[in-house]
């Protein structure tokens, strides 16, 4: 009997990234350019992952909290049945900018609704006014996610699903509060507070994986 060999997570986690491709076209040069200037978007496995969910669910609206330069928004548009849209929110001029830029290149701005606002103010608003939506991803500021919970779930439809980026913090969740460096203690005990309430949620299926740096799912019944 040959003797099993053990793979080192990173040689495993560099044979994997080898075989997902890129997005296809354009979309998929502008994710290379992205990740060749360090800007702030989705990994490759998890863009990959995405795109399978999005294929089998086919949502008709779409929420994104954390617009950046607007890949993500991208990649869910071709997912998107007729009259599909999505709504993105980011407060950052230079992000706003680039990711108009990008929306117009690809000929689909007329899918995105563009928010120029902190998401800690345009959350509320959108669920005063009783937005529902099929599919929300939240890729912002960690810190925040505990508090941008509620007003998600208000708003996902029954049958919807939310879906959390890197809720592991390379790995920082797992270490003892002690560990952590004081600046970025806050975040940490945010971060440790929502991932406890989000398995814990009623009438809601949860799941945590461990592609790119932690993707949370949520699906509500």
């Amino acid at each position: 009997m040959s003797k099993k060999i053990k793979l080192d997570n990173g040689l495993l986690t560099e044979y994997l990234d080898g075989l997902t491709p890129l997005v296809a076209g354009r979309l998929g040069q502008f994710q290379q350019d992205a990740y060749d200037e360090g800007l702030p978007i989705i990994s490759r496995d998890v863009a990959n992952f995405l795109c399978t969910i999005l294929a089998a669910k086919r949502p008709k609206n779409i929420l994104e909290i954390g617009c950046a330069v607007g890949f993500s928004a991208s990649l869910f548009a071709q997912f998107l049945p007729e009259g599909g849209k999505i709504t993105t929110i980011d407060r950052f001029e230079y992000m706003i900018n680039r990711a108009k830029e990008n929306f117009d290149a690809l000929g689909i701005a007329g899918k995105i609704n563009l928010i120029e606002e902190d998401a800690g103010l345009a959350l509320p608003k959108l669920a005063s006014y009783g937005a529902k939506f099929d599919f929300i991803f939240m890729d912002c500021s960690k810190g925040q996610y505990i508090h941008f919970l509620p007003y998600c779930l208000e708003m996902l439809t029954s049958g919807g699903m939310l879906a959390v980026d890197d809720v592991l913090q390379n790995g920082d969740v797992a270490l003892e509060f002690d560990q952590i460096t004081r600046r970025q203690r806050t975040t940490y005990k945010n971060m440790r507070e929502f991932l406890g309430a989000a398995i814990s949620l009623e009438g809601c299926f949860a799941s945590i994986l461990p592609i790119g740096d932690g993707l949370l799912l949520i699906t509500k019944e």
